[in-house]
């Protein structure tokens, strides 16, 4: 059976989501290059290039910073193309 992942994307992908019996994650294909000042990005972290936020039950993020985050994944996405 095949399962259908949610993927954000602008110009390429910004970011997959992936569902899991505990938590979410949302995975940035490009969160190397991007600043996480918040220090959302807490998953996948030994990876070369992808970065992660991994949301457990219960754990609710910033909205604000979240949507920042995405933006200047865009941005990033925008200088490449």
């Amino acid at each position: 059976m095949q399962v259908e992942r949610p993927v954000w994307s602008h110009h390429g992908i910004l970011c997959t989501g992936e569902t899991y019996n505990a938590a979410v994650k949302l995975t940035f294909p490009k969160g190397d290059s991007l600043a996480d000042p918040a220090g959302l990005f807490n998953s996948s972290l030994e990876g070369k290039v992808r970065r992660a936020i991994e949301c457990s039950d219960g754990k609710k993020l910033d909205k604000r910073t979240l949507k920042a985050l995405f933006k200047t994944a865009a941005k990033l996405n925008d200088s490449a193309t």
